[in-house]
This record gives structure tokens, C-alpha cells and sequence, in this order.
């Protein structure tokens, strides 16, 4: 969901980075508050501030009769400082956040997408020569396939942190670039909405990365990320993958197995060497077949040595530029490779500090919603709703409140 710059200022995306909820609940750049929870206060110093950009907007060109327009219902959002200064600052292991991006829900939707819009993505992926799979990955994991799309109001989300200050300029130049967006007649400031840093559409476009890579691929005039058709958005994804560098007929990478006594040393991006060096050393595929090369790799070992391997060529670096964070990379391979019609990861991925599993994790949720303690989903993540659950059961027996998943928890609902 965020763009390379998205990615490192805001820290957020299908971020989703970090900051999902138990029970699974994500939406477009993983917004946690409720939109209907957006609602402009009154605040002279904002109002004062919308008076001076208003000037600087005109002298970037912008028309006054579209700032006027797009400011008539603007409001200062307290909401969307709320939620800027206090961005969750841990990282999901890999495995939570493949439950939450490459649930079984999200692959039996996202083949149900691809054969509804068939056409569409073949063409898209005839036009610029991406994989249609990586393509629907994206738009999966950025928006459930259009269904969050986010609500909040782009303007008056940005004014607000261009008023705010922490990143000011950054917030002005997407202002700006909204402004632009809405004066080349693309949509209205009523339909541009998004998350409440400004992403937006079914792929979650940041105004700067929609003016360099939006296309209009319907040819009706408008770069419509916006509209219930997702055609334009799929089109402008694809687009942004190949002017990054796609190479179109090759794989992202794949799931690898590396041999006992494996020198994790040598993983990490951008420590590439021949596919045939690897495969000297004993690494193959996660079935035991020999590796397809692809060019230079990289071995991944993001859950260290006790979990699964990836294998990475060019096309996993150009997924980066979407967004940098290395959960989101994989995530976006895995699904694209479930959609096609492949099987989950095969390697097992090691217990939590806890020493809980995925599965152990799952019916530690499962007893506690049974038992009267609502976790809000089963899948295995424990965030917030399941906290919050294993907070209430602990008071409930007069136990120490942790809010803390462990193996003596789950023995204690068994």
C-alpha cells in the first residue's frame, strides 16, 4: 500500500507494516480508526494556515477557483494527528503478516477477482508486460480488492499534517498534488478519499506517485483510481512496476530450502550471487527440485534459520520500489503465487518468544471467544482485540493483567 517514499515517511502500509489488528480486520494502508471517527473540530490556527497555503497553492499554479473548491468543506482532523503520532513502531514476524495479507480468504477472493476482470488484466499485463498475478497482489493486499478503499477526505487529511508540521513539506507537496489531481478534471474533492495519510484508490496511490504513473487506461478522459471499475488503478499499478524495472516472463522468486549447517551470514537483500553458486552449496527449491535461474539471487531468511527460505531475483527489488518493507515484498510474491494456483509456504516457521505456533496462537483465540472473551477473529494474530480479551479473562480469574499470549494461558482455557 505505500509507495517507496510512503513507505519510508509514513510508515505505515498494507503497511501495513505493523499495525493490523487481531482478528484480521486490515484495510487500505491498514487504518485502524473507523472513518465515520474523522470528523473536523474548529481550530483558528488551521483556518489561518489554509488562508496562507492558499497563496503558495496559487503561485504552484493552482486555479482559484480549484482550491476554493476543493477547500469549501475542509476541516482540520484531530483524528489523523492521533493516528501520525502513534504509528505502531514494532514489525509482525513474517507469518502473522502472511495471515493477515495471504489469508485463504484473501487468495479464494482474488481468484475470483482475476477471473472476473480476466480480460482486463490480460491486457494490462499484454500493455506493460507485468505479471497480472503481482498486479492483483498488490491490489489485494492494498485494498481487499477495491473493498477498503478508505473514506477519509484526502484534502482535509493532508491539510491537516501540512499544518501539523512534523512533515510538513512532504504533506504540502502532496497537497499540492492533489490540488493538480482535481484540477485536471481526474475526480472531485467529494470522491478523493483514502486512508488518513493521503492513499488512495484500490491501490493506494499517494498523490505524487498518481501524477508520475496514473494512466487512463478506459479511455474516458480520467485517471480514475477512484471508481467501483478498478481498471484505471490495475492499469496505473502495472504501469509503476514497469517503469520501476519489471521484467516481464520472470518470477519474483521463491520459496527455497537451504541444507543443515546453512550460513545464514550470507542471506539478506542485495547479497546476490549466481543461482549455480547457490545450488553448489546445496540450496534447492522448497519441493528438493533444482533451482530456476533467473539471473543473480538473493537467499532470505526473514524468521532466521529455524523458518523458511526465499530465493529472490530483479523483479523482487522492483516490487520494493512500491513499497520497501521486506514483509510486504514477500507477501506480495506469495500471493501472486497463490493465486496462480500455488499452495501455502512449506516450511514451518519457528514458535513465538512465547513458544506458541500459528495453530497454538488460533485456539488460544478460539477458547477465549468460546468462554465469553471476544477476540474479534481467529487467525492467529494476537493485536489489540485478542490483548484486549486475554486482558479481560485475566481479570476475570484474578490473575496478573498482561494481555499476554502464552502457553500457560492456552493450558488454562483447555
Amino acid at each position: 500500500m505505500i509507495h517507496t517514499r510512503r513507505a519510508a515517511l509514513l510508515g505505515m502500509s498494507a503497511a501495513i507494516l505493523a499495525g493490523c489488528s487481531g482478528g484480521g480486520r486490515l484495510g487500505p494502508a491498514a487504518p485502524d480508526v473507523s472513518a465515520s471517527s474523522y470528523q473536523p473540530v474548529a481550530n483558528a490556527g488551521f483556518d489561518t494556515w489554509v488562508a496562507g497555503f492558499r497563496g503558495r497553492a496559487l503561485g504552484a499554479g493552482i486555479s482559484a477557483g480549484t482550491f476554493d473548491a476543493a477547500f469549501r468543506n475542509v476541516g482540520y482532523l484531530p483524528d489523523v494527528i492521533e493516528r501520525d503520532r502513534n504509528q505502531t513502531e514494532f514489525k509482525r514476524p513474517l507469518q502473522d503478516y502472511l495471515a493477515l495479507t495471504a489469508d485463504e480468504e484473501r487468495v479464494s477472493t482474488g481468484r475470483a477477482m482475476l477471473r472476473r476482470y480476466g480480460d482486463t488484466l490480460a491486457a494490462i499485463e499484454g500493455r506493460y508486460g507485468v505479471d497480472r498475478h503481482v498486479v492483483a497482489a498488490v491490489w489485494g493486499i492494498e485494498s481487499r480488492y477495491g473493498a477498503r478503499r478508505g473514506t477519509v477526505p484526502v484534502i482535509s487529511a493532508m491539510s491537516t499534517l501540512a499544518y501539523d508540521g512534523r512533515r510538513g513539506s512532504f504533506f504540502e507537496q502532496q497537497l499540492i498534488a492533489a490540488l493538480r489531481i482535481l484540477q485536471a478534471g481526474d475526480t472531485t474533492p467529494a470522491r478523493m478519499t483514502g486512508s488518513w495519510a493521503g492513499a488512495m484508490g484500490h491501490t493506494q496511490f499517494i498523490p505524487t506517485s498518481y501524477i508520475a504513473y496514473a494512466v487512463d487506461f478506459t479511455g474516458d478522459g480520467r485517471r480514475d483510481i477512484w471508481a467501483d471499475d478498478p481498471s484505471d488503478a490495475l492499469a496505473s499499478t502495472a504501469n509503476y512496476l514497469a517503469k520501476a524495472g519489471w521484467r516481464a516472463g520472470q518470477p519474483w522468486g521463491l520459496e527455497a530450502r537451504v541444507p543443515s549447517g546453512f550460513n545464514a551470514g550470507q542471506a539478506g537483500r542485495g547479497r546476490n550471487r549466481a543461482v549455480s553458486q547457490w545450488s553448489a552449496q546445496g540450496v534447492t527449491t522448497a519441493g528438493g527440485g533444482a533451482l530456476p535461474d533467473y539471473g543473480s539471487a538473493a537467499i532470505l531468511l526473514p524468521s532466521g534459520s529455524g523458518g523458511p527460505a526465499f530465493l529472490v531475483f530483479h523483479n523482487f527489488g522492483v516490487i520494493g520500489r512500491y513499497n520497501n518493507a521486506e514483509n510486504y515484498m514477500i507477501a506480495v510474491g506469495h500471493l501472486s503465487d497463490r493465486l496462480k494456483g500455488g499452495g501455502p509456504i512449506r516450511s514451518s516457521f519457528p514458535p513465538d518468544a512465547q513458544g506458541l505456533t500459528l495453530e497454538d496462537r488460533k485456539e488460544l483465540q478460539r477458547r477465549l471467544t468460546a468462554a465469553g472473551f471476544d477476540t474479534d477473529g481467529t487467525d492467529g494474530v494476537v493485536g489489540p482485540d485478542t490483548e484486549a480479551a486475554i486482558e479481560a479473562y485475566e481479570r476475570s480469574r484474578g490473575l496478573p493483567v498482561t494481555g499476554v499470549a502464552t502457553a500457560a494461558l492456552l493450558q488454562s482455557l483447555r
